[in-house]
This record gives C-alpha cells, structure tokens and sequence, in this order.
C-alpha cells in the first residue's frame, strides 16, 4: 500500500513541476511578440543588442590613430585556443632607449570562444567586444583579422 502512495507522489510532484514550468511557456506565449522576438533581418539597421553582447574582440583607435596596446602578450597567453596572436618588434627611441611596439595584433574570429578572458586579462584595457554580431562568409580566411590599424601607434602616456 505505501509503494502506491509513493507512487502517486511521484506522479503528482511531476505533473505538478510540470505545469510549474509551463507557467513560464505560458506567460511568454501571451505577452506581444515584439518584446520578445526581433524581427531580422527586416530590422538590421535598427536593431539594438544588449550591453553585455559579446560580437567580436576589437582594439579601440581614437582619432589620432593611437591605441593602448603595449604588445605585452597577456591576451595570447590566456586564450585558451590561440585565438589572437601578438606580433611585435623593437624600436629605438628618439633617445637611444629600445621599446617593444606591437607590429601586428592578429584575431581568428572563427577559433573564438567568446570567453572575454583576453580583454579582462588586459592590463592596459586595449581590447573591447564590438556589438557586431553577423560574421556569416564564404571563405574562412576573412575572418582573420588585424586589431591594430594600419600607421597606427601606441598612445602617449600608456606604458
């Protein structure tokens, strides 16, 4: 007798989990469709993402062409699929001094995992995500990408 009280226990408690969770289908299934669903691509030009959307890992240039990028390496070390790829070289200063400049700051998009760990991890916050979210190419070599712009340099200040 008590096997079949525990069993219509188990029975109750699953239908009742059960509408539980419909409550929640049920809810979204009433409100209007345009607070839930975008409509794309018919809004590609409007569309607005969240804050916290991760698109694809930029490096910031203001307009003089500078960016903070000290070419320490730290965003390489801590991609866990050798994403990005820091290519610098040395320069002498005017002053006689060597300094290390980064020559190419190079992301695959296609390996990326989206794990922010290598613009958390920067030290002098030069990597960004962008709100660009439609990556879709034919030819996968289009997806590399160079970070730092073509004649651009390190800001003044930044160390």
């Amino acid at each position: 007798m008590s096997s079949i009280i525990e069993y219509l226990k188990d029975v109750f408690n699953g239908v009742f989990s059960l509408l539980k969770g419909m409550r929640v289908t049920a809810g979204y299934f009433f409100k209007p469709s345009e607070i839930v669903t975008q409509k794309y691509p018919e809004n590609r030009k409007s569309i607005v993402m969240f804050d916290r959307f991760k698109g694809e890992v930029v490096m910031p240039h203001n307009e003089k062409n500078e960016h903070k990028c000290t070419g320490c390496g730290i965003c390489e070390i801590n991609c866990p699929n050798g994403t990005i790829e820091v290519i610098s070289k040395t320069i002498t200063t005017e002053d006689g001094k060597k300094k290390r400049v980064i020559d190419k700051h190079i992301y695959r998009l296609g390996m990326c995992t989206f794990c922010a760990l290598c613009v958390k991890t920067c030290p002098s916050n030069a990597l960004a995500f962008s709100q660009k979210f439609e990556h879709a190419v034919f030819d996968r070599a289009s997806l590399v990408k160079q970070l730092n712009k073509p004649g651009s340099q390190l800001m003044k200040g930044v160390e």
